[in-house]
């Protein structure tokens, strides 16, 4: 190590004026073991710089190169791991944190050792040494202590003779000593014979010096008689001294008594300010006023300015109650009785602002059901706002009496929820009432639908189509819409008219309640401080009171201030249920008739009821009003699912009659007219899922009973029926476009060209049947092995027979025999869908096929006979042209 050290300081530091003092061999920690080493450095120029330098082999050479270099003074903490137990790592924390491992113990504790030194030498900055032994720190001071001043300026003796104290000579020091060495030339060149020279001239300057003392002695004792006198005077001044210190005791004592009487009279004064602080604090924060006390107990609660007297009086009382006494303030009897007046102001100011509030609910009640008379015919509820208007005047006064008087306050909010719960119960029923002789026509109408009087109640029950024939059996009109009602036109545009009308009033019966419900719960929760938010409105002025110290009060946390507000909110909506406790009711009766009247109107009733519970939820998810009509559209929905399982039941109770050709099944026209009823009435409506799933349960089950009717059908063809109705279907739900019902749309396009191939083949039969036989019989020797050349030489099959074959099937009988089929196919088809000219194409490319299959087996099996049809491919389409054309 010695000779890396020797070899470092000449490669390396000596050419940039460093000194290296001690040096380490290390190794990152954790990776793979690249060894450098580290190198404490100071340079030999002033100002002194101190550094650690990072120094490692070249790989190119056996030479070291510079690396990196820190100044110390960017060291931070430098922590040896453990200081107890010997481990060679160590961490040196500079911008960012290096963890090293060194090759021993012994050159860690050197090199921090060194550090340590440095630092305390060059730097005296609070380097943090972390898991390093005291001792190791301890041995620097030591070692300074037992070396003489001396020995600690030389620096060549090693590296810890390089740290030692060092004193520079001052510049006349430097003069002096050059001065000297001028004087000995030889002074440089002969060492001993200098010190020699200076040692002589020492003694001779010590006996100078002594003889010269010896030749002071008679000024000596001159000197001590001097010192004799002055030992008297000084007997005398203590002499003095004692006498004064005598005097100045008495003065002492004086100015001891005074002092002590200053001490009592500013103790004296002190109290005095302070029960002054404490009378003024009880006469500030415990007086009223009498015009408060006077507004409190015959203050106007009519006029808006004896109002605002009385709220301001009552504040007032609430801050003096409400103020935080002092220790031993409750103990005063001015106090309790200042208490005691509080109490009873308050207890009659309550008193007769409850009897007050008392009268004006019942006054306004009685004037709000004088103008009821003038909305019984309109479809319209009374406005409350006049009312609202009235009362908030007192709201502050409430909010006092809240804080003030919990049981009134209670009181007073029952009595408000009674009276005002009556007038609003003979207002909404009075508005239900004139809405459902709107929806009936007359109250007489409304007896057909179970509607008696003004009680709302219905009788009855729906009726349906059972067993309804489809042609001939009858019809009869059911006041429960379905799918097969839907089929009469006129019936149709009656039901449109009725369900419009139906639709608009349910619409304003809705927006009257919206409005209503929403300005009684803004009212509820102004009047009677019921917070709908976390923060208390007026909190602002409250916390301004505290600052000012006029009204200290208690601190009120995040959590006690939503504990309140769930609270708060919990009493509004049972408030809101007990004020409007028959509109859920009524509501559900209302609905309940234009079912009875129209099931259909289940339609127009989800789709209003969702819309106004989609907005109710945006204003207030929590309200009296979301809740209701949340309630409400949950029987509404019940009722529309209950109508698609009334279509559904009635399609599967449809009976067909045995005597006539069945067509186009009346509820497959009516899914139709459903479908355009709803697309119209679910048009950007928020619950199109609703409609979607009954769209998918309904054109199931119209696939299910068209495929039941198709196989109880003995008049008309089954496929007659499937594709018919298909076809149908597959236009209708084409031409509507309705995105969840396009895999049934493709199967409906699958059924009908199905059962259209089925019909045709089934129809079409074998026109040719004797030909047909014939040449099964040839295709049949084929698949035994005979070769299709050889199959005219079979007797069966030889062309004399295929000849007498084909002349009994001319044109004329081929023709006769279309003509008879496209009687047959008309007498199967309706004439609404239009689907005859489609099948007998059909027929026409199938027998066209068919007469290319004979030809092509004429040309393989009898080829060179020239034995053809007596009719030809362009006769085909004349026959059937000529046919189609003729009827």
């Amino acid at each position: 190590m010695t000779a890396i050290k020797h070899a470092l300081q000449r490669d390396i530091f000596t050419p940039n004026d460093e000194r290296l003092l001690s040096i380490v061999n290390v190794c990152k920690a954790g990776k793979k073991k690249k060894n450098c080493f580290l190198c404490a450095t100071v340079t030999t120029e002033r100002p002194v710089q101190v550094k650690v330098v990072k120094v490692k082999k070249s790989d190119k050479g056996d030479f070291y190169k510079r690396q990196t270099a820190w100044e110390l003074r960017e060291l931070a903490v430098v922590d040896a791991k453990d200081a107890n137990k010997e481990n060679p790592e160590f961490d040196l924390h500079f911008e960012k944190v290096y963890k090293w491992v060194a090759s021993s113990t012994a050159e860690k504790n050197s090199f921090i050792s060194c550090i340590w030194k440095l630092n305390q030498r060059y730097l005296r900055k609070k380097i943090d040494f972390v898991n390093v032994s005291s001792q190791l720190l301890e041995e620097l001071p030591k070692a300074e202590e037992s070396v003489p001043s001396g020995e600690n300026q030389s620096v060549a003796g090693g590296d810890e003779e390089t740290l030692d104290d060092y004193q520079e000579l001052n510049t006349r020091e430097e003069q002096d000593i050059e001065i000297m060495m001028e004087g000995c030339e030889y002074a440089i060149s002969n060492a001993e014979a200098f010190a020699e020279k200076l040692s002589r001239e020492l003694q001779v300057l010590d006996g100078a010096n002594i003889q010269s003392i010896m030749a002071s002695e008679k000024q000596v004792n001159t000197l001590m008689q001097l010192l004799d006198e002055a030992l008297n005077e000084v007997d005398t001044i203590e002499g003095k001294l004692s006498s004064y210190e005598e005097m100045l005791q008495s003065v002492k004592e004086q100015m001891d008594q005074i002092s002590q009487s200053n001490h009592l009279i500013q103790l004296s004064n002190t109290n005095n300010v302070r029960l002054l602080e404490e009378i003024e604090f009880l006469v500030n924060h415990m007086d009223l006023s009498k015009g408060h006390i006077k507004a409190l107990q015959d203050g106007d609660l009519s006029s808006s300015k004896g109002i605002e007297a009385c709220t301001d009086a009552a504040e007032a009382l609430l801050q003096c109650m409400n103020v935080a006494l002092r220790p031993g303030h409750d103990k005063l009897h001015a106090v309790k009785q200042q208490q005691h007046l509080f109490n009873d102001l308050r207890e009659q100011f309550a008193r007769r602002l409850t009897n007050h509030l008392n009268n004006v609910f019942v006054h306004q009640g009685h004037d709000q059901s004088a103008t009821l008379a003038q909305h019984s015919v309109e479809l319209s509820l009374p406005k409350h706002n006049p009312l609202h208007r009235d009362l908030l005047r007192y709201a502050k006064l409430m909010e006092w009496l809240k804080n003030a008087q919990r049981e009134k306050y209670e009181g007073l909010t029952g009595n408000y929820v009674d009276y005002i719960a009556r007038l609003y119960e003979r207002e909404i029923k009075d508005f239900f009432e004139v809405a459902k002789i709107k929806m009936t026509g007359s109250t007489k109408e409304g007896k057909k639908f179970g509607l008696h009087g003004s009680s709302g109640k219905l009788t009855g029950s729906t009726s349906s189509l059972n067993k309804l024939p489809i042609q001939g059996g009858g019809s009869r009109r059911s006041q429960s819409s379905s799918l097969l009602d839907m089929g009469n036109m006129s019936a149709s545009d009656l039901d449109v008219a009725d369900r419009t009308k139906f639709d608009k009033i349910f619409e304003q019966v809705l927006s009257e309640l919206e409005p209503l419900c929403l300005a009684e719960q803004d009212f509820i929760s102004k009047f009677f401080k019921l917070q709908q938010q976390p923060s208390m409105p007026g909190s602002t002025a409250a916390d301004g009171e505290e600052a000012d110290g006029a009204v200290p009060s208690r601190h009120v946390s995040v959590g006690e201030r939503q504990q309140t507000s769930t609270s708060d909110k919990d009493l509004v909506r049972h408030m809101m249920n007990k004020v409007f406790h028959c509109i859920e009711v009524e509501l559900n009766n209302l609905i309940a008739l234009g079912d009875k009247i129209d099931s259909f109107n289940s339609l127009y009733m989800l789709v209003k009821m969702s819309h106004h519970v989609w907005t109710a939820e945006n204003v207030d998810p929590g309200s009296y009003l979301s809740t209701t009509l949340g309630n409400v559209l949950v029987t509404v929905k019940r009722n529309f699912d209950k109508c698609i399982s009334t279509q559904i039941k009635q399609m599967e109770e449809v009976k067909i009659s045995k005597k006539s050709k069945v067509g186009i099944l009346p509820f497959v026209t009516g899914i139709e007219q459903f479908a355009e009823l709803a697309e119209t009435i679910f048009r950007n409506a928020e619950r199109r899922g609703d409609l979607d799933k009954a769209y998918v349960k309904l054109i199931r089950a119209v696939y299910f009973n068209v495929e039941k009717v198709a196989n109880e059908s003995q008049k008309t063809p089954r496929d007659v029926v499937m594709m018919e109705n298909f076809h149908h279907i597959f236009s209708t739900l084409s031409r509507l476009k309705i995105s969840c019902l396009e895999t049934e749309r493709k199967e409906a396009k699958y059924k009908y060209t199905d059962h259209l191939q089925s019909y045709v083949i089934y129809s079409l039969g074998q026109p040719l049947e004797k030909l047909n036989h014939f040449f099964e019989g040839v295709e049949a020797r084929v698949a035994q092995g005979v070769r299709e050349e050889e199959v005219s030489y079979q007797l069966a099959f030889n062309k004399q027979e295929l000849r007498k074959v084909i002349k009994e099937y001319p044109g004329k009988e081929v023709k006769k025999g279309l003509d008879n089929l496209y009687k047959k196919v008309d007498k199967h088809l309706c004439e609404e869908e239009n689907l005859l000219q489609v099948v007998w194409h059909s027929m026409q490319d199938e027998f066209i096929r068919q007469y290319k299959h004979f030809v092509g087996l004429i040309g393989r099996c009898y080829p060179g006979s020239g034995i053809t049809m007596d009719f030809t491919i362009q006769d085909i389409l004349e026959y059937f042209s000529s046919i189609a054309q003729s009827h």
